[in-house]
């Protein structure tokens, strides 16, 4: 399984010098998770990803995306789609752009945890259950939450998605990164003069995602995948017999944990 055959050739792009709103705009037309970052020559700058968006929190107009694009590890056409996923893992990025090679930096790709996991076979030796692999510790949050509480947990906690409740404990939707930015929501700032409080984010309900998925604990690990393959979801709610969330798996977990089995 190499690279070339399953990344994503032509990737949605933006320029170093181009303003952060601009980003968002892209990142909200396309529902992206991370936006390639390149120079005028189409070489690799870095990658901005929903968190980075998150964090700059300014609308003012001379913010501009170099300063925040992150390093990516060097993945090409030609590497091994195992090795590609190691190096995801490791950087604990969900996508990294794919380049000609160690030596040219144009871009030609981009390689996401999604293609990975969609193409892998998976090892025999991972475990059978979702439960050995989940979160067990999971935030979560009322649908009457103000967002940019919501976003505050993100930007401390690094989660990319937290499960709503209802007020019996239930799972009722997920708030991720991208239902924020979609919003616009994330423009609502201290830094934003035009902000006068928080509290003037929507609330949760407005915002998050539904239905809610979910799968139990004694749930395979192929069952997962399928389950975020098929909605295109980051992540999935994992309740007990009693229909309350006792974890969450993520495409970051499942990669994981293949990756892990793979090199045992």
């Amino acid at each position: 399984m190499k690279v070339d055959r399953i990344m994503t050739y032509e990737p949605v792009s933006i320029k170093a010098g181009d303003f952060i709103t601009h980003a968002r705009q892209l990142m909200r037309d396309h529902f992206l998770r991370g936006i390639v970052v390149v120079d005028d020559g189409n070489r690799l700058v870095g990658m901005l990803n929903d968190q980075d968006i998150l964090r700059v929190t300014s609308t003012r107009s001379n913010v501009t995306v170099g300063g925040y694009a992150r390093q990516t590890p060097t993945v090409t056409p030609d590497m091994d789609g195992m090795t590609a996923a190691k190096l995801i893992v490791q950087s604990k990025q969900n996508r990294c752009p794919v380049v000609i090679s160690t030596d040219e930096h144009t871009v030609v790709g981009i390689l996401s945890d999604v293609d990975i996991l969609r193409n892998v076979k998976i090892p025999r030796n991972i475990p059978e259950t979702i439960e050995a692999m989940m979160t067990k510790k999971v935030k979560t949050c009322s649908p009457e939450e103000r967002v940019s509480k919501v976003w505050g947990h993100m930007l401390e906690t690094n989660y990319t998605g937290i499960p709503v409740v209802s007020n019996g404990g239930e799972p009722i939707g997920m708030i991720t990164r991208r239902d924020i930015i979609k919003s616009g929501a994330v423009r609502i700032s201290l830094e934003d003069e035009r902000a006068s409080s928080l509290n003037d984010s929507p609330k949760v309900k407005k915002v998050m995602s539904t239905p809610t998925y979910t799968l139990s604990e004694s749930d395979s690990v192929k069952s997962a995948i399928e389950m975020i393959i098929h909605y295109d979801i980051g992540r999935v709610t994992i309740v007990n017999g009693n229909g309350k969330i006792s974890g969450i798996i993520d495409r970051q977990d499942l990669l994981e944990s293949i990756v892990n089995a793979w090199i045992e």
